[in-house]
């Protein structure tokens, strides 16, 4: 085999770029044939594990990567057209990619003749069918589907890997004011821009939405930060697009992943934990996902990996504690807040602000949702027949408010368990005003509708826990464990207390005061004509067990 010259490589390189250009969603190939070595393209050699992008007898050494039963086509096809110069190779066969599963190909090739007319170069292209429909039609880049194929081709290949997602916090804004279609070209605009920057980066890929993100093998987290506060301190400032002065506010969320004992879809609940990180409560900064392997850490990804096969396993290893909540007069059992748990394989009990906050994010969430909803039901039936003034407070994230069908999953869930909806109250946070206020007026309704009351959790901790009282129908006001803390010698605390107490009147609800820890801390809040009661001086959240015989059998 005779060693290509630098002239010749020269060459090579101006067709494959020539032709690469003009290709998009194939893998291009040039061979050389007068000295049988050949350009393939980069994503090829990722996506089939091939040694480089140039190679000698490339064609030997593809065949070794075709399916068995599929190779005699390919080497009748290659060998006509290279004995013959004539017609063109097209033949569909599978190949195996670098993880080990074969995907069906369609490779077409052509010859190009010199001056002499004699074979010179053999040009081609390989469009992979596994991952077709994975382009966006929009922006050009690979789409949400796209984006699973390769990070699952990462994670089976072992190669670390980190993804950054961008998104805009103004971008609904933009539409409403400009129009869907001016959005859409601001968007495309944006979008061009920040490839054009990245293309030597990484990949970059359309989720849903406006929401973009690129995958990087090579560039570190402190580049990657670097990179997006340029991004951030150009987007802020106003730019003209046909006319109109735009300003587009950004915000990103990242994860490095570098152990590969967990699936695409735990990366992306993580990935969206950060992003919206950034969007909601850190006004825009660069966010990073926590994937230390510190056993302390609340956002170890392959514990978070371990609870969501959990849940699709029929939510295996979850329990429900419970923690009491007192009348505030007569201390009295009123009913109880339900609380998730999780076990892991050591029996340790991992509390749900080490995993909810992530799972909220994630499509998993509501069957976890549905799975609390009937087995505190359940559970609490019999309390309810001995003591029928028993509330059980169960806690919607607003995943499960924004199905479509909510209503009728917990009409199903009184149905079947036979649980009085009476007896029912429903948590929801702050958070929810992500979710249309329309909506959640409906669904307010609905539930009120059925006799299901609704507490106001956390109430004082956001933003909108006041346009969220005046919108729905609220029948508890949660006072948050930070406004009771420091009752006893803080006046300020102590007023605000009484204030809180005072409004309820106004939208004919209850307070219940949260993290009640001392007898000081109870008398105080009595003065205050606080209602209701929670809090370790009654009891941290148990099992069933332990609260039946603490609050039931005892009493």
């Amino acid at each position: 085999m005779r060693e290509i010259t630098q002239n010749r490589i020269d060459k090579l390189d101006r067709l494959f770029e020539s032709y690469a250009m003009v290709a998009e969603g194939t893998d291009v190939y040039v061979c050389d044939v007068k000295y049988d070595y050949s350009r393939w393209s980069k994503s090829a050699i990722e996506l089939y594990g091939l040694s480089s992008e140039y190679m000698y007898a490339a064609g030997e050494i593809w065949e070794q990567y075709i399916h068995p039963k599929d190779r005699t086509i390919y080497r009748e096809s290659i060998n006509e057209i290279m004995t013959t110069g004539e017609g063109r190779h097209d033949v569909q066969y599978r190949v195996k990619d670098i993880s080990g599963k074969y995907d069906t190909c369609t490779c077409r090739g052509v010859i190009i003749r010199d001056d002499n007319n004699e074979p010179e170069y053999f040009v081609g292209m390989i469009r992979n069918h596994s991952i077709n429909g994975c382009i966006d039609n929009i922006t050009g880049l690979r789409n949400q589907n796209g984006f699973f194929h390769d990070v699952n081709r990462y994670l089976k290949s072992h190669i670390p890997f980190k993804i950054v997602m961008y998104g805009s916090t103004n971008y609904t804004r933009i539409n409403d004011l400009f129009g869907y279609d001016f959005g859409t070209r601001i968007m495309r605009h944006v979008m061009k821009f920040m490839v054009d920057h990245d293309k030597d980066m990484g990949d970059m890929y359309r989720l849903d939405g406006v929401r973009i993100a690129m995958i990087t093998r090579d560039v570190t987290m402190e580049e990657l930060e670097k990179n997006y506060e340029y991004y951030r301190e150009r987007a802020s400032r106003s730019f003209l697009f046909e006319g109109e002065n735009i300003k587009v506010n950004i915000n990103a969320g990242a994860i490095a992943v570098d152990s590969f004992d967990v699936d695409s879809d735990t990366i992306l609940s993580c990935l969206m934990h950060a992003y919206k990180e950034s969007k909601y409560n850190k006004q825009g900064k660069f966010c990073v996902f926590d994937t230390s392997i510190n056993k302390n850490s609340i956002y170890e990804l392959e514990r978070i990996n371990s609870i969501r096969r959990c849940v699709a396993d029929s939510c295996r290893n979850f329990i429900i504690y419970y923690q009491p909540i007192l009348d505030a007069g007569s201390e009295k059992l009123a009913g109880a807040e339900a609380l998730i748990r999780w076990k892991d394989e050591d029996g340790n009990v991992v509390p749900p602000n080490d995993f909810i906050p992530i799972l909220e994010n994630d499509a998993l969430f509501p069957e976890l949702g549905e799975w609390i909803m009937r087995r505190s039901m359940e559970q609490c039936l019999d309390i309810v027949k001995a003591d029928p003034g028993f509330i059980l407070n169960i806690n919607l994230s607003y995943a499960q408010l924004q199905q479509i069908n909510f209503i009728n999953v917990v009409t199903r869930a009184l149905e079947d368990t036979g649980y009085p909806a009476e007896n029912l109250c429903f948590e929801i946070t702050e958070r929810c005003r992500l979710l249309d206020h329309d909506m959640l007026k409906d669904i307010s309704f609905n539930l009120k509708e059925k006799g299901i009351r609704i507490a106001l959790d956390d109430f004082g901790t956001g933003f909108s826990s006041l346009e969220l009282l005046q919108d729905m129908y609220i029948d508890v006001i949660k006072i948050d464990k930070q406004f009771v803390k420091n009752i006893v010698s803080d006046e300020k605390q102590l007023s605000l207390i009484k204030l809180v107490n005072r409004m309820s009147e106004i939208f004919g609800a209850v307070t219940c005061a949260e993290g009640v820890e001392t007898v000081e801390m109870r008398d105080i809040l009595r003065q205050c004509e606080v209602h209701k009661m929670q809090g370790y001086l009654y009891s941290k959240p148990v099992p069933m067990e332990d609260f039946i015989y603490k609050f039931i059998e005892r009493n």
